[in-house]
C-alpha cells in the first residue's frame, strides 16, 4: 500500500482504504448512485437499494454526499427506491434516510429528510421541462411504430413507458431496453440512437423558439468527452449499448460544478460560513475546469479542506483509429476535479472506480484476471496509458461490494 491514498494506482487493497478513511476526521465523500450503490438495471422502475447502505448514509452524517445526474423526487427518483427499503415509507422522514446532496447533475439539493430546492432555475424552465416527457412518448411511439420497425402497439407501450424517464429538471430517453429488444438487429438500434441525437437536438431548437436558448444541454451517457464544448456520443458498433441515455438537462448541471455546491454546503456545516456565499449554485459557477479549481483556491480555507473521495462509475476512454483516445463518462469531470483539488490542496483525496458492468447495462469492465500482467488491456474502455485522471481504488464487485465497504466505514466511524 502507498504512503497514501493519492498515490495508490488501481488498487484492490480496500482493507488500507479502509483503515485510512475511518481515521480521517475530515472526510468528505462525493459517490454517484447508479452502479456504484444499485445495480444498473435496464429498467429504472425496478431498481432496489439496501436498508443497510441508507442506514449507513445516515451514520456518515455530514461527511457523505450524493451527486446525480438522476434525480431524487419523481416516478423514477430515488427517494421512492429509499422508501421502499423500509418497513413504511414514513419511516425514511422520520428517521432522516433520504440520500443527501445533488441529483439532475447539480441542480436539485436535498437534506436528510427530503427537503429539495431547485436553486437558480426559473419556473419557465421547470415549465418546458414538465412538457419533455410526453414529448418523448410521442417521438418513440411516432418512429417506432413504422417500417422498419413496425412494433405492435403492445410491446411498444411497454417500451416506451420504460424507455421515457419523467425526470423534473432532466427528463431522459433511456434506451437501454432497446437495446436488448433489438440486441439481434444492431444496425437498427444504431439508427434509433441517431433519431434519439435528432430528437435531442429538436428539443433545444424548441427551447430557443421559447426564448430558452441559454438554459439547456444534451448529456450523453456514456459519452465520448466533449468536442468544441458539446459531449460526444457513442453509437452503437454491436459490442455494447454505446450511449444509452440522452438527458435534457439544465445548463450548469454538470458534476465538476456540483463539487464546489457540496464543498460550499459542507463548509458550512463545519465553519458556520459558506465560503462561496448561502445562494451560490451550479447555474451561477463557472463551468471550465481551471476556473472552478481557481475559484476554489481564492475562496475555501485550505484548513478546513476535507480529504475528498470521490466514488463513480462512469469513465470511459476509447482508442481512435488515427491514435489517441476520446475520454468521456459522466463521472470522469466530477473525479478529475477531485482529483485537482486534492493536487491544489496537499489533501489526499482519492478516486474510486466501481466496476458495474455486471448489471443489465452492457459498458467495458474491469478484466480482474489481467489486471497484474497486463494493467491497462484489463482496464480497456475505461481508461489509457496517458490519461490524466488517476483511479486510485478499485471494486471490481461492483456495487455489492462496495456496500459492504461502506457499511463497514460507516460503522467504525461511528464507533
Amino acid at each position: 500500500m502507498p504512503r497514501s491514498l493519492h498515490e495508490a494506482r488501481y488498487s484492490l487493497d480496500h482493507t488500507a482504504l479502509l483503515e485510512t478513511l475511518s481515521q480521517c476526521e475530515n472526510l468528505l465523500i462525493i459517490q454517484d448512485l447508479d452502479g456504484v450503490c444499485m445495480g444498473l438495471v435496464s429498467d429504472p422502475l425496478t431498481r432496489r437499494i439496501e436498508r443497510r447502505y441508507v442506514e449507513a448514509g445516515k451514520l456518515m452524517d455530514g461527511h457523505f454526499f450524493v451527486l446525480t445526474n438522476g434525480e431524487h423526487i419523481g416516478s423514477r427518483g430515488v427517494n421512492d427506491i429509499v422508501e421502499r427499503a423500509f418497513d413504511t415509507p414514513e419511516e425514511a422522514f422520520e428517521r432522516g434516510l433520504y440520500l443527501p446532496g445533488l441529483a439532475g447533475g447539480g441542480v436539485q439539493l436535498q437534506d436528510a429528510l427530503g427537503h429539495v430546492t431547485h436553486p437558480g432555475v426559473s419556473e419557465a424552465e421547470l415549465e418546458f421541462l414538465a412538457q419533455v416527457p410526453q414529448w418523448g412518448r410521442e417521438f418513440l411511439n411516432e418512429n417506432l411504430s413504422r417500417a422498419p420497425y413496425s412494433l405492435p402497439d403492445e410491446t411498444l407501450s411497454v417500451l416506451v413507458e420504460a424507455c421515457v424517464l419523467d425526470n423534473q429538471v432532466s427528463p431522459t430517453l433511456n434506451i437501454n431496453t432497446l437495446y436488448h429488444h433489438f440486441r439481434h438487429q444492431p444496425e437498427q438500434y444504431a439508427e434509433i440512437q441517431q433519431l434519439a441525437i435528432t430528437f435531442s437536438e429538436a428539443l433545444l431548437e424548441r427551447a430557443a423558439a421559447a426564448g430558452l436558448g441559454d438554459s439547456f444541454f444534451i448529456h450523453y451517457a456514456p459519452n465520448l468527452g466533449r468536442v468544441d464544448g458539446l459531449e460526444k456520443p457513442r453509437i452503437s458498433d454491436g459490442s455494447d449499448a454505446g450511449t444509452t441515455d440522452f438527458q435534457f438537462m439544465l445548463r450548469g448541471a454538470v458534476k465538476e460544478v456540483g463539487v464546489l455546491v457540496l464543498l460550499n454546503h459542507y463548509y458550512y456545516r463545519r465553519t458556520g460560513e459558506y465560503p462561496l456565499g448561502e445562494q451560490f449554485n451550479a447555474r451561477e459557477a463557472p463551468a471550465d475546469m481551471d476556473q472552478l479549481l481557481a475559484l476554489a483556491k481564492r475562496r475555501f480555507d485550505p484548513a478546513e479542506m476535507p480529504c475528498i473521495v470521490g466514488v463513480g462509475d462512469t469513465v470511459t476512454s476509447h482508442a481512435q483509429a488515427g491514435g489517441g483516445y476520446q475520454r468521456g463518462g459522466s463521472d470522469r469531470g466530477f473525479l478529475t476535479l477531485v482529483q485537482a483539488l486534492g493536487e491544489s490542496f496537499a489533501t489526499d483525496n482519492a478516486c474510486v472506480f466501481i466496476d458495474s458492468s455486471g448489471g443489465e447495462v452492457i459498458r467495458p469492465g474491469v478484466d480482474g484476471a489481467r489486471l497484474e500482467s497486463d494493467l491497462h488491456g484489463a482496464l480497456s474502455g475505461i481508461t489509457d496509458p496517458n490519461d490524466e485522471l488517476r483511479l486510485n481504488f478499485l471494486f471490481t464487485g461492483g456495487h455489492t461490494e462496495y456496500v459492504n465497504f461502506f457499511c463497514d466505514l460507516a460503522t467504525r466511524r461511528a464507533q
